[in-house]
Formats: structure tokens, C-alpha cells, sequence
């Protein structure tokens, strides 16, 4: 397998410029559970990004800043309508149900982007006694599907949830590489849309450990810094985690990290599109657009294992054949074009 695999963007190591940050935050003494000099210098870079009335609660991790920002926006008999494919649902063993006590209302999302019609099929049966009140709209941005909601279909579903006396959460753990795929700024699909928190990743694009939940509207959480100690993401040397965010942050290091995350899923796509056409990779069909660093697709069941051992991803569905394969900021043009020759290799029946 080559150095760099296409599993996931969790696999790749930290930015040269994040470790840096963090050696130069390592001196001497500083005052403990956010009370630094960097968290503070946070505070203000997260308002040129996201507006005057943002501020940043760093953490640990995505599961925690999601079920930090959710359990903030809700109260005990609250619950979150969100995709079927949300993370939040598949993929963070119900932390957000177990830990943070909230129902989730799942609805299908083909392309993986919720809309307002959507959302109706659970905006319903406030006052109801016997029913989870539906709160919250949960969207991820990058989709777990690899599609980015533009401006307006996040605006969409904010203003509609917003009528409706309802807030919006963002999981943003691949924002950068929305907003390095629309062309925007990062308040262009958050703050100026109408999502009311962020939770904002780092870890995928580049980061050792950290993320942040970010509130754009003050407003729409209540107790977020008590939840977030009893959900133990306090960090006590918080510096190291805030060093880290404004690696990313103060100088366009996240936007140039997922531009070429995003350009290698590019190429990825290009290359195998070239295959398709040559008639030179039967039984390769994609699943989805690739917008931003993930590519989904569908492969004949034979070559799977094969290419798998040779460059290593994961399946998305594997009862129908279908792989995801992610870039990173540390994918090179020569990853994806071995990756490109070798499935070549094995489907073209020329090759035979």
C-alpha cells in the first residue's frame, strides 16, 4: 500500500505549520482551561471569519463538539431532525443520544443535503406531550456524501426551521472544503446563511487533535461552558488545542489545505472519468458528485480486494459494491494517478 491511502482524511498526519504552532505554544507556563493568550487571540480571529457575535469553545474531538453544541441548543425533551446519513447518527455510537439525552429524527437525503420538504416529515407535534419536540435541524457541511450545500440551500433550511421556532446546527467537520469548493468565504455558508452553531473541524484538515464548537448566535445556546466540562471536553492546557485552530485560521492554511484536498478528489475523478470513457474500467460508475474531497463510487465486487490492498479505503455500502475514497491535504498528484493506473489494471479487459 502507498504511504498515502485513500481511507480517509482522519488518516493523515498533522501540517508542518500545525506542529509548528504547537512547539511555539509549548513555553514555560500558561494559565490553564482557556484562560491563555491563544484562546483569548482564538476569540478574535473566529470574528473575522465568523462575525462580531462568534465565539469559540475548543475541544477534544467532532463527536464532542457536536454533542456539546446540540445539547446547548436543547433542552431534556428536545430532539434534532438531521439526514439519515448524518454522522451524528451512524457514526458516533448515539453519543448524542446516550450522552446528551435528545431523540434523533432521521429523514432520507439522497444526495446527502436535507431540504425544507424534508424537514417536514418530522416539523410537526409541538406541544405534544407524548412526542421528542423537534428543536433542531442538524445539516453537515460537507455532506457525508461528499456534496456541499451552496449559500442558498443553507439559507433555505434556516429560514424555514427559523419560522418554524427551530434552530440550526451545522457539523461542519469539512467546511473548509466547502467553502474552498463554492469559492467563499467560511460566514458565506454559516453565519450570513443562518446557521446558528458550528461545529468546526480541524482534525481533517491537518489538525493533531482538536476542533471547536463555534456560536454564531448567542441566542441559541444556553450553558454551553457547564456542558461541556460535564461532557469532559475541557481541556486544562486548552492553549494546545487553540494554537493548533489559529494555525489554521490566521493565514488561510485551511483553505489552502482543503483547496488541495479538494483538487486531488478532482483529479481522482478526472482520471477515472478518462478510464470510463476509454472503455477502459467496466463496471466503474459514480454514485455521487464530487464537490468536495471524497469520491463515491461503485465497483465490480471482484476488484475491490484487490485494489483495497493495494491503496486501501473503505467500503460506503457494501452490499451494492459502492467505495469512498477521501483525499487529504497531504495527497500528492502522484498518490492519484498510481491510484488511477491501478485500477486500469485491474478492470480494463484489454489488459486481460
Amino acid at each position: 500500500m502507498p504511504h498515502h491511502s485513500f481511507a480517509s482524511d482522519n488518516y493523515a498526519g498533522a501540517h508542518p505549520e500545525v506542529l509548528a504552532a504547537l512547539a511555539a505554544a509549548n513555553t514555560g507556563h500558561a494559565r490553564a482551561y482557556g484562560a491563555d493568550q491563544w484562546t483569548s487571540r482564538l476569540q478574535d480571529v473566529i470574528k473575522t471569519h465568523f462575525g462580531d457575535q462568534a465565539s469559540a469553545y475548543p475541544v477534544f474531538n467532532g463527536t464532542g463538539a457536536n454533542v456539546v453544541a446540540l445539547m446547548s441548543m436543547l433542552p431534556r425533551w428536545g430532539a434534532v431532525i438531521t439526514s439519515r446519513y448524518a454522522h451524528i447518527h451512524n457514526d458516533e455510537n448515539a453519543a448524542p443520544e446516550r450522552v446528551g439525552g435528545m431523540k434523533l429524527l432521521t429523514v432520507d437525503a439522497p444526495d446527502g443535503k436535507l431540504t425544507p420538504a424534508a424537514i417536514d416529515e418530522h416539523a410537526w407535534g409541538w406541544g405534544d406531550q407524548h412526542r421528542a419536540q423537534p428543536l433542531v435541524v442538524s445539516i453537515t457541511q460537507s455532506t457525508e456524501l461528499g456534496t456541499v450545500y451552496t449559500p442558498d440551500e443553507v439559507r433555505a433550511i434556516a429560514d424555514h426551521a427559523h419560522s418554524l421556532g427551530m434552530r440550526v446546527h451545522m457539523d461542519g467537520a469539512r467546511l473548509a472544503n466547502a467553502a474552498a469548493y463554492l469559492g467563499v468565504p467560511l460566514a458565506a455558508i454559516t453565519t450570513d446563511a443562518g446557521v446558528d452553531v458550528l461545529s468546526f473541524g480541524g482534525t481533517k484538515n491537518g489538525l493533531v487533535f482538536g476542533e471547536a464548537v463555534i456560536v454564531l448566535d448567542p441566542a441559541a445556546v444556553e450553558g454551553i461552558d457547564y456542558v461541556r466540562k460535564m461532557t469532559m471536553q475541557l481541556s486544562s492546557k486548552m492553549r494546545f488545542v487553540s494554537a493548533q485552530l489559529l494555525a489554521l485560521l490566521d493565514g488561510g492554511l485551511w483553505l489552502r489545505s482543503a483547496s488541495h484536498a479538494n483538487a486531488m478528489a478532482s483529479r481522482l475523478r478526472s482520471g477515472l472519468d478518462e478510464l470510463i470513457a476509454a472503455g477502459a474500467a467496466p463496471g466503474l460508475a459514480f454514485t455521487q458528485e464530487t464537490q468536495a474531497n471524497g469520491v463515491f463510487a461503485i465497483l465490480p465486487p471482484a476488484s475491490v480486494e484487490p485494489l483495497r490492498e493495494q491503496f486501501g479505503f473503505y467500503d460506503w455500502n457494501a452490499a451494492r459494491g459502492e467505495v469512498r475514497w477521501m483525499c487529504s491535504f497531504d495527497t500528492t498528484e502522484r498518490d492519484v494517478d498510481a491510484f488511477v493506473a491501478g485500477v486500469g489494471a485491474e478492470l480494463d479487459p484489454r489488459g486481460a
